[in-house]
């Protein structure tokens, strides 16, 4: 972490962690923090679901909720930004507090529950958008008391299809009461055939992605994986956060309730990945989350599947030179191990994190 992370670092967490989230989005509608945009390098560059990225790593869903700084995260050093998760109408999500630092950990649990302006706020600013370069994916969910979720899904199909890159159906969220029960089989099937459709008859027909949570059991991972195939979804991202608490030492928050992200996720989330990755074969695209980092556990995403990384709290514990880092370590470990691709590395450990108990 460079001196200017750990001064903004400091600062931030005198401040509770929701007021620190808006200062940082401030910050970046400014202008501000400005960090070294790492070169690009021909080798990190991917083709994944028919859309070319500079380089695999993204900013996860969750930070910029109203899309309103995609194109400051992309000046970062990202390849690409998820937006979201939006709503087709505003909500103010859970009581605070609802966000915990579990600063032992390098963890955060949430439980901010779809807090959001709505899609009419995230369809004005992406519309104002576009044209520009940058690959932005747009995360799409339902309202907490809508009387008809799959239809909220839908009316995020179609209004978000003209302006994003690619679309993720989020029904992962634990923090939104009945939302993780839209992953069994039965509901799955409808809920991804009407979002298909929605596509269909879109305007614009970006790749559909669906976020899944890593609190699954193989046979519900097996459900998931046959309904993707069938629906001819384009990519699965793996994962959201998860409920589980073992092993955690900051004790006095431990117990809130919501889902648990940071540096605890990466073993669940890169375990479940590598089954994801066995179950849908080598074309499908997946998107590896939780518990990134460094280049080291981004790198070791893709040898378990992955075709490209997202983080989020890696950054509230690294400061905004992590992408700029992460890429650039990523180009010297493809120059000293001579690969023309990064591409030549997934699965070489897809065996060794597939055969990981699920516990």
């Amino acid at each position: 972490m460079s001196l200017l992370d750990r001064i903004g670092q400091k600062v931030l967490f005198t401040l509770d962690p929701e007021t620190a989230h808006g200062l940082s989005i401030a910050a970046l509608r400014c202008g501000l923090p400005v960090t070294s945009r790492p070169p690009r390098d021909e080798r990190l560059k991917l083709r994944v679901a028919g859309l070319d990225f500079p380089n695999p790593l993204g900013m996860a869903a969750g930070y910029d909720k109203n899309a309103e700084v995609p194109d400051a995260l992309l000046g970062l050093g990202f390849g690409f930004a998820e937006v979201g998760t939006v709503t087709p109408l505003p909500q103010a999500g859970n009581p605070k507090p609802r966000i915990f630092r579990l600063t032992a950990d390098e963890a955060v649990i949430n439980r901010l529950g779809f807090n959001n302006e709505g899609h009419d706020a995230a369809e004005r600013r992406l519309a104002a958008r576009k044209g520009r370069a940058g690959i932005v994916g747009v995360n799409i969910g339902a309202n907490k008391d809508s009387a008809d979720r799959i239809g909220d899904y839908e009316r995020g199909v179609t209004r978000f299809a003209p302006y994003a890159s690619y679309l993720t159906v989020n029904i992962s969220s634990p923090n939104t009461p009945g939302l993780r029960n839209m992953q069994a089989r039965a509901q799955l099937g409808e809920l991804l055939a009407r979002v298909m459709a929605a596509r269909a008859s879109a305007s614009a027909k970006p790749p559909v992605l669906l976020k899944i949570a890593p609190d699954l059991v193989e046979a519900e991972l097996e459900d998931i994986a046959a309904e993707v195939a069938d629906k001819q979804i384009d990519g699965v991202i793996v994962s959201n956060t998860t409920l589980a608490r073992a092993g955690l030492r900051s004790s006095a928050v431990a117990g809130e309730t919501g889902g648990l992200s940071g540096k605890p996720l990466f073993e669940r989330s890169t375990a479940v990945l590598a089954r994801m990755r066995r179950l849908l074969g080598p074309e499908i695209a997946i998107i590896g989350v939780g518990g990134v980092d460094s280049a080291e556990t981004a790198l070791e995403k893709i040898r378990a599947g992955a075709d490209l990384v997202q983080l989020y709290t890696g950054m509230i514990y690294a400061g905004p030179s992590l992408p700029g880092r992460i890429i650039a370590g990523m180009a010297r470990f493809a120059a000293k191990e001579g690969l023309t691709s990064l591409r030549d590395l997934r699965d070489s450990s897809l065996d060794r994190w597939a055969s990981k108990p699920l516990s």
